[in-house]
């Protein structure tokens, strides 16, 4: 009984990541931690790495990026409200994501997406670019 119990201490990140709920399927995880949107202590990891109680990763999901600290580990994908018992997310990243969307929903950018721009917006575009519209 012992040899599984260690057994269970040892948990592949892209698993741990796949059970807490922060990507769909195992291979989205990997791709993820492979192309650098994952990382513990500043640092890429590798999908086998092994997190443990108390590391911290900062974890990036499309507009979103979350600092999160190991609490519990698991290779199972359960419910939703079983897998945020395995992290907490820091105050400060809660607080900067917020923030950013926030910013996101004001249009802080500056930018409107909504169809094609007015004759204003034109105009300062091509301004902007430095390029005239006599063509």
């Amino acid at each position: 009984m012992a040899q599984k119990n260690e057994e269970d201490d040892k948990v592949r990140l892209d698993k741990w990541l796949w059970a807490a709920r922060f990507y769909k399927t195992r291979a989205l995880a990997k791709a993820a931690i492979e192309s650098g949107k994952v990382h513990c202590r500043g640092e890429r990891c590798k999908p086998g790495k092994e997190p443990r109680i108390g590391d911290e990763f900062v974890i990036r999901t499309g507009f979103e990026e979350r600092t999160v600290v190991v609490l519990a580990l698991s290779i199972v994908r359960r419910g939703a409200p079983q897998a945020q018992t395995l992290y907490a997310e820091t105050l400060a990243s809660i607080a900067k994501r917020e923030e950013a969307a926030a910013q996101r929903k004001a249009g802080a950018l500056g930018v409107s997406t909504d169809g094609k721009p007015s004759k204003k917006q034109r105009r300062d575009l091509f301004k902007f670019r430095g390029s005239s519209n006599d063509d």
